[in-house]
């Protein structure tokens, strides 16, 4: 290989390796921003036009409604902590999209999803993200008993 073709193929793999540490950053700064009840930062993070689900299937915000949702929480500095336990991050040009299992205190595992863009000033915002919980395997027949009836009544609302 030559030195040149060399010289560039390793500024395109730090370029990489940079712009997923910033994005790593973004989401670690947020998780740890709603873990502080830090209204400001947390919603920073996100777009004007992001999407919050949660892990209701009820619950899809967009991004003022979930400003509204948040507030309360926020305010009573008692809004959510989840720790990442590990992540993957995958980018093309200025989106990225990424997966995470996550630890709390109240919901146990779960897991993250998300859709990021970075803005003309260079940087990562949430536009989309989902949260679910995670339900081991052996238990998905008991919980899937569980939320039967629950699901008839979410159904019967959406018609």
């Amino acid at each position: 290989m030559k030195p040149i073709t060399s010289f560039f193929l390793c500024l395109i793999a730090l370029g990489s390796f940079s712009q997923t540490k910033s994005i790593q950053h973004t989401l670690d700064t947020w998780h740890k921003a709603a873990a502080t009840a830090d209204y400001d930062t947390y919603f920073s993070l996100m777009t004007e036009d992001a999407v919050f689900v949660g892990s209701d299937a009820s619950e899809v915000w967009t991004g003022e409604a979930f400003k509204t949702f948040a507030k309360p929480y926020f305010d009573a500095e008692k809004a959510w902590t989840f720790f990442p336990v590990n992540r993957n991050v995958y980018t093309e040009g200025n989106f990225a999209w990424f997966d995470e299992v996550l630890n709390s205190n109240h919901m146990g595992l779960c897991r993250g999803s998300g859709v990021l863009i970075r803005n003309e000033d260079g940087h990562w915002k949430i536009k989309h993200y989902v949260l679910s919980l995670a339900i081991p395997n052996p238990l998905v027949n008991k919980i899937v008993k569980e939320k039967k009836d629950l699901d008839v009544t979410f159904l019967k609302t959406q018609n």
